[in-house]
């Protein structure tokens, strides 16, 4: 096979994230989100983790680790805290087989092996933003009254490692989801008066 429908196979398998469900939203009751929509908000996570630590970090690695932390969910299914429990997935088959006709297949093993063990500085970054991705959702789902979100919440923040990570998950608590446009609208409107 030529290495140009190799490069044409794996952007396929990285399309079928966005019909990759996250299971996990079943269990919480509400919301939800594919596993490519996930990922951008770990990426952009990823990058502002990188742009606030004090110190020095890789920041291109960490966005590609971030880029390619859930790509086996592609072949593997995404499997919640539950399935976890009664499945496993062979996450490094599933990556060995989809990356090895490409000539920067090692350097991608390698980034997640890396993630996996969680020991470098981006890894734990990424880590972090891949928590602080589900706590941005269950924050949002908590507005939206479900009753299930602030237990959740507890348990993700629980999960976070960096200090900065830790000061983000407690702003994005501290705020309503929608502040971002609502705050504007409504100063808007004051300003312009009756």
């Amino acid at each position: 096979m030529s290495l140009k429908h190799s490069l044409a196979k794996i952007l396929f398998e990285a399309s079928l994230l966005k019909r990759v469900e996250r299971t996990g939203y079943s269990y919480l009751g509400t919301g939800g989100e594919n596993v490519a929509a996930h990922s951008f908000g770990v990426i952009f996570a990823t990058l502002i983790l990188c742009k606030i630590l004090p110190q020095k970090v890789d920041e291109l690695k960490a966005l590609k680790m971030a880029l390619l932390h859930d790509f086996t969910e592609a072949r593997t299914g995404d499997f919640n805290a539950v399935n976890k429990l009664y499945n496993q997935a062979d996450e490094k088959k599933a990556l060995t087989e989809a990356f090895s006709s490409l000539p920067f297949g090692e350097e991608v093993l390698i980034l997640f092996e890396e993630y996996r063990k969680n020991e470098t500085l981006e890894a734990k970054i990424v880590h972090d933003a891949d928590t602080l991705d589900l706590i941005v959702q269950l924050k949002e789902q908590k507005d939206l009254n479900n009753p299930f979100a602030e237990r959740w919440i507890n348990y993700a923040k629980g999960r976070l490692q960096l200090k900065e990570a830790k000061d983000l998950a407690e702003a994005i608590l501290e705020i309503e989801w929608c502040s971002w446009w609502f705050e504007r609208l409504l100063r808007e409107k004051n300003e312009k008066g009756p």
